[in-house]
């Protein structure tokens, strides 16, 4: 629920003309629990259960994972799975962050029994499964309302359940109360005992105290070792990155749709990026996305907030330090806002336009050692075109031992013809990932171009 770039040898912010290193200065880890190793390759893609088909199904669902796993699928996170709650409810089937029950599945997508089958069929395709976890609230008659309501924070003025934030078909859980902390832990263990998840998604976890989320990670990775991807943004929250592995990239998001909208320069994104380069000692993964079920509901699909820089932005997110995010048909793509309390089914229309974009970036990802995601011993470099290209152009070469990978986006809306001054970092033959794929030496190449909104990525 809604409601690296890099250190450039130190003077990123300054209008150097030579290429840049950027760094991942990881020698002093800010978190320092067990991070399972397959996060630092994988993608996310993001199910929405409701929408998923006309059953809105667990089990209608699972007939679609040969195909997401063909596209190069790594990780499917469950939007929540939990029963919702009717007091208060929102629309005619409410919120599936509003739970009524934190240990057993919402009858609308079945039973635990099918998702304890989904998991396994994901296991044993090689995908993993992390499911959306809400600590911080819960609907107006959770049953813990009744059993437990000192769980619960107070309004002084109504004496009644607190209200959360904006959304008032959610009331808001005490994290003083060290019995509900010890409830809350129970009920997660319970998803990884009971189905074998490998991780949670904590919606909105930074309204929880973050000690909290420490208490939950300790007893937990006694179970198992978890993904834990926190919905907050490290640059504000820096400090929840001392229990997460991965955080939202909120910033990147909205400055981006800014950039576009605004017909910015790209220099006003450098800041930022370099900002989420050095947060919680440069060891923050980030996650990186053009829309989710939050945007894709209330501010627009990819489409309408990007426009034809949707694409290049994909390429980014799939090629930059950092975890992917694809969000329930963009293989499509989906071009319409996704009712959220109500049933609202993806058009699917059995032609999937994306999927071949999305597959070939997907393997890239997983296969390619340059890019792994948080790995101290990957260098990347930003190359600077030559001419007006350079406040167009975004371009930069990740480096791991004799693996390599270019990027070249064309972030405007300007045909862009140019050179790259590379210091001799390009040598020798590389493979296009789009296009017709044929190999080029690139050593010395004096020219590259792009359309308008353009993107070539090379593999080494």
């Amino acid at each position: 629920m809604k409601y690296s770039w890099f250190v450039l040898l130190g003077i990123l912010l300054f209008s150097c003309k030579e290429e840049k290193q950027v760094t991942n200065n990881r020698d002093h880890m800010y978190n320092k629990f067990e991070q399972a190793d397959w996060i630092h390759n994988t993608n996310v893609y993001e199910v929405n259960v409701r929408q998923y088909t006309p059953e809105g199904t667990i089990n209608a669902f699972a007939k679609e994972l040969p195909r997401l796993k063909k596209m190069g699928v790594q990780t499917l996170w469950f939007m929540p799975l939990t029963p919702i709650a009717k007091k208060n409810i929102k629309g005619s089937l409410g919120s599936p962050y509003a739970a009524q029950d934190y240990t057993s599945v919402n009858r609308e997508f079945g039973t635990i029994e099918d998702f304890k089958t989904l998991v396994q069929q994901a296991h044993s395709m090689g995908m993993k499964v992390i499911i959306d976890w809400v600590a911080n609230h819960t609907g107006w008659d959770h049953h813990w309302t009744k059993e437990h309501p000192r769980y619960y924070l107070k309004d002084s003025t109504t004496n009644d359940f607190h209200i959360a934030s904006g959304m008032d078909d959610i009331i808001e859980l005490d994290y003083g109360n060290p019995a509900l902390r010890k409830a809350m832990i129970e009920a997660m263990a319970y998803w990884v005992k009971q189905t074998d998840i490998d991780g949670f998604r904590c919606d909105l976890a930074s309204w929880v105290e973050v000690d909290f989320w420490q208490e939950a990670r300790e007893d937990l990775q006694k179970i198992k070792t978890l993904f834990w991807l926190g919905e907050f943004d490290p640059i504000d929250e820096p400090e929840y990155m001392t229990v997460f592995d991965a955080a939202y990239s909120w910033k990147w998001m909205h400055a981006t749709e800014d950039y576009y909208k605004k017909d910015l320069k790209l220099s006003s994104l450098d800041s930022l990026l370099h900002q989420y380069d050095t947060v919680a000692g440069g060891q923050a993964i980030k996650l990186w996305f053009t829309t989710n079920h939050d945007e894709n509901s209330w501010n627009g699909t990819e489409y309408e907030k990007y426009g034809q820089l949707a694409l290049p932005l994909a390429v980014f997110s799939f090629t930059w330090d950092g975890i992917p995010l694809i969000y329930s048909g963009q293989e499509l793509p989906n071009m319409k806002r996704l009712q959220f309390f109500e049933k609202d089914t993806i058009a699917w229309s059995g032609k999937y336009m994306m999927e071949s974009f999305y597959q070939s970036l997907a393997n890239l990802k997983t296969n390619n050692p340059a890019l792994r995601t948080g790995d101290s011993t990957v260098q990347t470099f930003l190359l600077e075109p030559a001419n007006s290209a350079k406040s167009s152009v975004l371009c930069f070469l990740r480096k791991k031992e004799g693996h390599e990978v270019l990027v070249l986006l064309n972030m405007s809306k300007s045909y862009q013809k140019f050179a790259l001054n590379d210091k001799g970092k390009i040598k020798g033959k590389y493979n296009a990932v789009f296009g017709n794929k044929e190999t080029t030496d690139l050593t010395n190449k004096q020219e590259y171009s792009l359309e308008p909104y353009g993107y070539q990525v090379f593999e080494k």
